[in-house]
């Protein structure tokens, strides 16, 4: 039986704060700190008291098995002060309960079966998102829309697996299990594992931020572009080439899209030992971004050097002409704009905002990804097997295998160590 435990489920400075006690002794804990407590409580219903610290409030109750951990639950209403919160956990804790461990609490919604592993981390992500599109995969995925998909998958696997072990034990019985018609069944599967995993990685970018590396000759107008896009002087501007040293990074939201923008030094010959460890530091952060803007001014032009450059890069490759509003003749396959005068600049944005679809339906992490690629190369391993008239026992193996990592994914097969990991990520209050 899990102990008692409290901790504050709202930010600290609001004008109310919420505290969450679950466990066992939740009321009986709640009824030594709230006056007066109800002689008959009753379950979802908020009760007006007065807090053993002195503040007053609201004290909502919630019954074993009807909670958001599926325990016996006291949300406690008191005003924001971060003193009145803190000593109505202390007074809590003096009477009894333990302070929650960060994600404890949705770690045992999880545990007593009210959530699944997917929907938990979902929750996480509802929490840490900062952009739209952020924010609808959370939700999305809150839903449950990830355990369907797995479950479908599970349940087609779950049969055929039972057929061949079957066959296996009383083949004289019933005889050998249909393999054509699991080939039939496992290839729509594998064609939908290769959708999740690609959603994956289009999900990646939307949750970690799409990493764009402004690149290209010195005074082209890398940092002003920089400046412009985050509403701010975070790069220093001059006229004199080279200014920008080291790479500076700062994060904004471009078309609902979080970006990482990397702002580097100028590329060009250089005997500067300085400069030329920059020009190196902005090759490399290029080569690591998921999309590089390579920034040349319209006065100037895309010189030989420049195109030599350009064609060094994994694409892909924007060319932006900048200073736009000095020279209007534009180069073809290429994006102007002046981040002097704005122009262009909205523009851009839109196109940052395609390069990414909108994602609705399922969107995995970079955890179900790699469990999903497990998934379907067991997959393949059995249409292999049976392409090749592979032993039943063998086939059995890459079955199990493949339905393991599905657990892996919905927590039915994760570990105590997997479990820790993933709920010490959480906030304390979740």
């Amino acid at each position: 039986m899990f102990d008692t435990i409290v901790a504050p489920i709202t930010a600290s400075g609001g004008a109310v704060s919420l505290i969450r006690l679950s466990g066992p002794e939740a009321w009986a804990l709640a009824a030594k700190v709230c006056t007066p407590f109800p002689t008959n409580p009753e379950s979802h219903r908020m009760y007006r008291v007065k807090f053993s610290n002195q503040d007053d409030g609201l004290v909502g109750l919630f019954e074993h098995g009807r909670s958001y951990t599926g325990e016996e639950t006291a949300e406690i209403h008191v005003h924001g002060s971060s003193l009145s919160v803190a000593t109505l956990c202390e007074n809590l804790i003096a009477k009894g309960a333990r302070m929650a461990r960060p994600g404890e609490f949705s770690e045992r919604a999880f545990l007593n079966g009210n959530l699944d592993l997917t929907q938990a981390e979902y929750i996480n992500d509802t929490v840490r998102a900062s952009t739209r599109r952020q924010l609808a995969i959370a939700n999305e995925g809150r839903s449950g829309a990830l355990h369907k998909s797995i479950e479908s998958i599970e349940s087609v696997l779950t049969k055929h697996l039972a057929a061949i072990e079957a066959s296996v034990d009383f083949s004289e019985e019933i005889g050998e299990a249909d393999t054509n018609k699991i080939r039939l069944d496992l290839q729509p599967i594998l064609n939908q594992l290769d959708d999740l995993i690609i959603r994956s990685e289009q999900g990646r970018i939307i949750r970690e931020g799409l990493r764009i590396a402004i690149v290209g000759p010195p005074n082209a107008g890398k940092s002003s572009l920089l400046n412009r896009l985050l509403g701010a002087q975070r790069a220093i501007v001059t006229d004199i080439a080279g200014t920008t040293r080291d790479y500076v990074e700062e994060t904004c939201e471009l078309g609902g899209l979080l970006c990482l923008l990397i702002d580097t030094d100028g590329i060009r010959e250089s005997e500067d030992v300085v400069e030329s460890l920059g020009i190196q530091r902005a090759r490399s952060q290029a080569a690591q971004a998921d999309l590089i803007w390579y920034l040349v001014d319209a006065n100037i032009g895309l010189t030989p050097n420049d195109e030599q450059e350009i064609a060094s890069f994994a694409p892909p490759v924007w060319k932006i002409v900048n200073k736009i509003d000095n020279h209007k003749t534009i180069p073809p396959a290429t994006i102007g704009i002046s981040t002097y005068t704005g122009e262009g600049i909205s523009q851009l944005i839109q196109q940052v905002s395609e390069l990414v679809p909108e994602l609705g339906g399922v969107v995995p992490n970079r955890r179900h990804s790699k469990s999903l690629t497990s998934v379907r190369e067991s997959v393949e391993a059995i249409l292999m097997g049976i392409q090749y008239h592979h032993p039943d026992d063998l086939l059995v193996t890459h079955f199990r295998s493949a339905l393991f990592e599905l657990g892996q994914i919905t927590g039915t097969s994760a570990s105590t160590d997997l479990l820790e990991r993933i709920f010490s990520d959480f906030c304390i209050g979740k």
